[in-house]
């Protein structure tokens, strides 16, 4: 064998194996046809934090117009982007350096395998004893006429200039965050979606305050339509709906999903099976075929398909070919993010299961921007939902505000670990500060 491991990919499903295979005696190769270290580390979750970042101070920032703050700060967007370059051009290069210092090696080009210890790129074959395919995922294209006027995500974290009238193509999380930086910017925004409301896997409360704050901003709504094409007129566009609706703008943004990659790659030769979701695994991450894993967003799963999950994966993977775990892979609960000014974050049982279940779940709201204002840095309107089941434990939770992603990063241990309030009670946080003034509202949220 040429390798004790070849990865199908090179990004976060994929290199945390990687390292710690090699560190655990291996000989492993990566094999990347794009930037090295995948889509997060180039042109996803890195790029768009990045340059989110300014946007969430000037938001927060906000909150003191009129009690201290008089002018809040314009963004330069080309400056931004600059800024943008400078940093996350750097990352694959240092990816490729780390690389080589862990001796793992770096074959360019696209992987196809052959058999179920073979991979060819180009005219080279490779043997492994083991095939990891880490392949991600892509944006999803509308099969409209017109499809080559629409711009996806990756492009739009690369535009120079922000453009004057911006029309997006759906409403899920990639949307809403670019939503919510265009219209801080004064832009005109049109959003057509399909469905009847934004971000359906979220707190629908929640949803429609972040909704009416961009209907406040400027931003207009079409919910319930459907995009039939898109013409070129002159240096703009003009996006047309099965019902009639005509919009005129300079850039359209698609973002009506995400579809794996598993296309020209061999799995039919191997019988390796997918679904609209991905790769079929077993619940060891195994393929049909007992040689090849698969791991990250190319997987069909429940489980959300984001960075920190695909982390996780490949971890699990390299415990398995190291022989250090052969239990059936055990997902804690997983945190998910819109950033959106303000954020929205859940994690565990959602809202509306546990409305569908009022028997089983008791649901606690708590107006924390409002009772903890000087903590929370004068955000009034942010304010969480809390979900405990029968035995009085905390299992899911919804936060809206801008300080949501680091906040629902304290839920996870407490839902995993089933502390109690009186675990809670028993220890002691900075004061004061949001962390602790929020713990202490969940403390006394549990149900008596």
């Amino acid at each position: 064998m040429d390798y004790d491991v070849v990865f199908l990919g090179s990004g976060h499903a994929a290199w945390h194996a990687a390292l710690a295979l090699v560190q655990g005696g291996k000989k492993v190769a990566l094999i990347e046809k794009d930037v090295t270290g995948g889509t997060c580390t180039n042109y996803g979750c890195d790029a768009k934090i990045l340059l989110d970042a300014p946007f969430q101070l000037i938001e927060q920032l906000s909150e003191y117009k009129e009690k201290g703050i008089d002018e809040l700060p314009e963004i330069r967007w080309d400056h931004l982007m600059a800024h943008k370059h400078q940093v996350i051009d750097q990352l694959a290069p240092s990816m490729e350096a780390l690389f080589a210092q862990a001796s793992i090696e770096l074959i360019r080009g696209s992987g196809k395998i052959i058999d179920e210890h073979t991979v060819q790129v180009n005219e080279t074959t490779y043997s492994a004893d083991f095939i990891v395919i880490g392949t991600g995922q892509r944006p999803a294209v509308l099969p409209i006429p017109g499809n080559e006027y629409i711009h996806d995500s990756r492009e739009f974290l690369d535009i120079e200039t922000m453009p004057q009238r911006i029309t997006f193509i759906g409403s899920g999380i990639i949307a809403m965050e670019f939503i919510s930086m265009a219209a801080f910017m004064g832009r005109e925004v049109h959003v057509i979606e399909f469905a009847d409301n934004a971000l359906n896997m979220f707190h629908q409360k929640y949803i429609q305050k972040l909704v009416d704050k961009l209907i406040a901003a400027g931003v207009h709504f079409h919910f319930g339509e459907a995009v039939s094409e898109v013409n070129k007129k002159g240096s703009s566009y003009e996006v047309l709906t099965k019902s009639g609706l005509k919009v005129e703008t300079d850039y359209v943004l698609g973002a009506t999903g995400r579809v794996a990659n598993v296309e020209n790659i061999g799995l039919e030769a191997v019988g390796i099976q997918t679904d609209r979701g991905g790769i079929i695994v077993d619940d060891h991450l195994r393929t049909a075929v007992p040689s090849i894993f698969a791991s990250g967003d190319v997987v069909s799963k429940s489980i959300p398909k984001l960075t920190p999950t695909a982390i996780f994966e490949s971890n699990y993977i390299a415990a398995q070919i190291l022989g250090v775990n052969d239990q059936p892979i055990h997902y804690p609960v997983v945190p998910s993010v819109v950033y959106t000014m303000p954020r929205i974050a859940e994690v565990g049982i959602t809202v509306s299961d546990a409305k569908d279940h009022p028997e089983t779940y008791t649901i606690v709201e708590v107006p924390y921007g409002a009772r903890l204002s000087f903590e929370f840095k004068n955000e009034v309107s942010a304010e969480a939902t809390f979900i405990f089941n029968e035995e009085k434990q905390l299992v899911g939770a919804s936060i809206y505000g801008n300080e949501s992603e680091e906040l629902i990063n304290l839920l996870p241990l407490v839902i995993n670990k089933k502390l109690t309030a009186m675990d809670l009670g028993q220890q002691i946080f900075a004061f004061p500060g949001a962390t602790s003034g929020f713990l202490d509202l969940l403390r006394m949220s549990f149900p008596k």
